[in-house]
C-alpha cells in the first residue's frame, strides 16, 4: 500500500466486534478530509473491514544475531 502515512498493513480482529480485519498501520492519523483523494485508505478491501491503527514512525533495530 504506497499511501501517505502508511507504515505496513497486518490482519487482526477487531477488539469489539471479534470480526477479522485488514489492520493499516499509520505514523499518525490524519483526518479524511485533509487528505488527497489518493491517500485515503478505503472502509474495506474485497469485503474485510478495514482499520487504522496509529503507531508512530518505524525505525530499524540493530539485532543480536
Amino acid at each position: 500500500m504506497k499511501l501517505a502515512h502508511v507504515s505496513g498493513v497486518g490482519t487482526g480482529r477487531d477488539e469489539h466486534s471479534g470480526q477479522d480485519v485488514i489492520i493499516v498501520f499509520v505514523t499518525r492519523k490524519v483526518p479524511r478530509d485533509r487528505l488527497l483523494e489518493k491517500d485515503v485508505v478505503p472502509d474495506e478491501l474485497d469485503g474485510v473491514p478495514v482499520r487504522v491503527l496509529a503507531i508512530g514512525e518505524v525505525n530499524a533495530q540493530e539485532g543480536n544475531l
